[in-house]
């Protein structure tokens, strides 16, 4: 390695290390929820936080993935925050058996539904259903968030939906259980009621449709709570309960031994074999992708830092080369990737192809490459850093627009389970023909270096700085330098701020931003996890232009 290459990648290993503090700073922040002062009021109620409830649950020393971490991050802020969205979602293991666990943060607003609350729980449901697993709700809230019910309440992906895919799971054979560890109120208490099994926590659990205040306010009739809907009131006079504990200790082993009686379950076999570690070490990978986002990198050296030794056979090697296509193994798994290459290629014409760019031949290259994928039954891993597919006459003649159309569809309609690790840019429609969120990858993240957008915050800028000064200048306006420079700066800041990938996280259009070196990790549990899905329907596409 050359001294000039040693201090480039010793730059963007710095650089890197720095986007990945500040993620961990982030995250710290996040993981107090309300704050210190409320963790200790929940403590002197008796009761554990979420993320000490999901902590017991769990088993000890196993792998886990937290869902939407950063959701509203930076987001309701004239009314308080709503850290991690109110609701802490991890996928985990308990007993052994893979689930999905979702607790809600009783330190934050006491933990109300925020409209971003919803669409997290949602996801969580979402990932349950689509992989059959079980799923474990620890309920702790009070209910919609009134001051913004009319963003939450009536529309179809709003607070409604979680019972209907209550209903939706119980029939699909999904274990679903509940247990009611704080306040259940209102809407809300419907969830655990439509899980197949329920435990309340006596003193600090309660479930009921209308509290105390309510009940007086409505009928008349005044009555405690813990009367009202109680651990005693709804295991021994209603029935509504299934199991009464004595404190969130009891009632985590007895979410255990229920989790321990499911009997197995049939499962797809993903080809896997024992892993071999990557030819190059995980960390390497923060040298090898530069701070600076326009310039190319070599993307194999990177595919090298994800992939098992020796596992690697690239399919087309040849032919549409700004789209690496191959068969690999991650974690012993089989898998298709797809990786946008951001080297500087030729074509077989001798023509120079802009790296990270799709053109044409790409794109029939991928969708061949996707259809291979699904006959073969082995799951797909889309590593992205697109900045669209080709524009300008000589692609349009050639017909861009049809093979980008038969790569999208071809992924579209794709069986196998998908999944999306965006490493750099993801624009425009290379967004989407990379899977991104509107595509159901079974998971989705982002490096810390991602950027999602329709296109860079500089050629946005230049876009609709040329709009602007024509408008002004229609108008009679003079526009000096100095001002359009003032223009263009203030267009590239607000564009740059909603294509970062924290701006993605908390609006949930990924799953997480992650150190890049739990790449693995997160592709490895994710193929786990698409394994419980019973069986694959058969695989078909649309009309193609050829």
């Amino acid at each position: 390695m050359g001294s000039d290459k040693s201090v480039a990648f010793n730059f963007n290993v710095d650089q890197m290390r720095l986007k990945i503090r500040k993620l961990e700073q982030t995250l710290e922040k996040i993981y107090l929820g309300g704050g210190k002062k409320r963790i200790e009021k929940q403590h002197q109620n008796g009761k554990l936080t979420p993320r000490e409830r999901i902590t017991a649950l769990l088993d000890p020393n196993s792998e886990q993935i937290e869902i939407g971490a950063l959701a509203a991050h930076d987001m309701y802020e004239e009314h308080g925050g709503c850290p991690a969205g109110g609701v802490v979602t991890i996928l985990g293991y308990v007993e052994g058996r893979q689930c999905i666990v979702v607790a809600n943060d009783a330190t934050v607003k006491a933990g109300a539904w925020f409209p971003i609350t919803a669409k997290k729980n949602l996801r969580a449901q979402e990932i349950a259903m689509e992989n059959n697993l079980p799923i474990i709700y620890l309920v702790d809230s009070a209910g919609v968030y009134l001051p913004m019910q009319d963003e939450i309440f009536a529309d179809k992906e709003h607070f409604g939906r979680i019972f209907r895919n209550n209903a939706k799971m119980s029939a699909m054979g999904i274990t679903q259980i509940a247990a009611v560890m704080g306040n259940c109120v209102a809407g809300g208490a419907y969830l655990p009621i439509m899980s197949d099994e329920s435990i309340i926590v006596d003193k600090t659990g309660t479930i009921f449709l209308a509290g105390s205040y309510l009940v007086k306010a409505a009928i008349g009739e005044k009555i405690e709570n813990e009367i009202l809907g109680g651990a005693t009131t709804q295991t021994e006079i209603s029935g509504v309960c299934d199991y009464k504990v004595k404190n969130d200790h009891e009632c985590i082993l007895k979410i255990r031994d229920l989790m321990s009686r499911i009997g197995p379950q049939e499962k797809i076999a993903y080809d896997r074999i024992d892993t071999t570690p990557p030819l190059k070490q995980p960390q390497e990978v923060y040298g090898i992708l530069p701070e600076d986002r326009t310039k190319p990198y070599d993307s194999y050296a990177l595919i090298e830092t994800i992939v098992d030794a020796n596992s690697f056979t690239e399919y087309k090697a040849s032919y549409g080369k700004t789209l690496i296509t191959a068969y690999a193994r991650i974690e012993g798994w089989s898998v298709g990737i797809i990786v946008n290459n951001r080297s500087v290629v030729k074509n077989a014409k001798g023509e120079m192809q802009f790296g990270g760019v799709i053109y044409s031949d790409s794109a029939d290259k991928a969708a061949r490459f996707i259809m291979l994928c699904n006959q073969k039954k082995i799951p797909l891993v889309f590593l992205h850093d697109v900045t669209g597919f080709m524009v300008g006459s000589k692609s349009e003649h050639g017909g861009i627009i049809k093979d980008g159309a038969k790569m999208v569809n071809a992924m579209a309609n794709s069986v196998v389970p998908k999944f999306s690790i965006i490493i750099g840019n993801s624009y425009g429609a290379g967004n989407y023909a990379m899977c991104g969120k509107a595509y159901d990858p079974r998971l989705i993240v982002a490096w810390p270096t991602a950027e999602i957008a329709v296109m860079s915050g500089a050629a946005a800028a230049k876009t609709l700085l040329q709009i602007e000064v024509a408008k002004l200048k229609e108008k009679g306006e003079q526009i000096d330098s100095k001002k359009e420079k003032a223009m263009f700066d203030k267009i590239k800041a607000r564009y740059d701020e909603q294509s970062s990938p924290y701006y993605a996280a908390r609006n949930l259009w990924v799953d997480a931003i992650i150190d890049p070196i739990d790449t693995r990790k997160i592709i490895s549990m994710g193929i786990e996890m698409a394994a419980h899905q019973q069986s694959l329907p058969e695989y078909k596409v649309g009309v193609l232009q050829t």
